[in-house]
């Protein structure tokens, strides 16, 4: 009985245990390349998310962290749509015009990056780092709409937040990479 209920407990507890280290571990990475925005937020974002839970490895958190994102960037357009519908200024709603479409674009790119990490083949890690790189854009992009014509945005905190939780899933992504090979060394030619 003894040795059943040890084995129940290694069964039960270690893949756990394995699953919360990735994403310790992870979240470790972000920090110390993102001290900003933090450990703690990497961990609260991931937590928020039961498909986290169920990630493995890099790899599953990086796609969990592409969908999370996308689905900010989804309700930051359907926030952007709302206001256009009552904005009465034609400037401004072309300002937000752009934000409309940079924030499609991302929800796209976020999309392609999840199923490129999902699908877990060769360059699929590669792929999404692109997705992801292109996905950032979109908040800055958004406020320069604003910024360039000396307006307020009204997505400030929206544009904020979206960009943490790309950053967020761009560095677990982007951990997945090997680094690029180091060029050789050019040996010195001497008259």
């Amino acid at each position: 009985m003894k040795l059943l209920s040890s084995v129940l407990f290694l069964l039960l507890v270690v893949p756990a245990t394995c699953k919360s280290s990735t994403l310790e571990d992870a979240c470790r990475s972000f920090a110390a390349g993102h001290p900003s925005i933090g450990y703690d937020y990497c961990i609260r974002t991931f937590q928020a998310d039961r498909a986290s839970a169920a990630a493995a490895d890099a790899r599953g958190l990086a796609t969990v962290a592409a969908r999370i994102a996308g689905a900010k960037a989804n309700a930051t357009a359907a926030r952007v749509a709302a206001l256009s519908a009552v904005e009465t200024d034609a400037r401004r709603r072309d300002r937000l015009a752009v934000c409309a479409e940079v924030y499609s674009d991302a929800v796209d790119q976020l999309a392609q990056a999840a199923e490129d990490l999902a699908r877990g083949e060769g360059a699929g890690a590669d792929d999404a780092v692109t997705q992801l790189s292109a996905a950032l854009d979109a908040p800055g992009t958004c406020e320069d709409a604003f910024g360039e014509a000396d307006d307020t945005s009204p997505l400030a905190g929206e544009d904020a937040e979206f960009k943490k939780l790309a950053t967020l899933a761009l560095a677990v992504a982007a951990s997945l990479t090997p680094p690029p090979p180091a060029s050789p060394a050019t040996p010195m030619i001497s008259d």
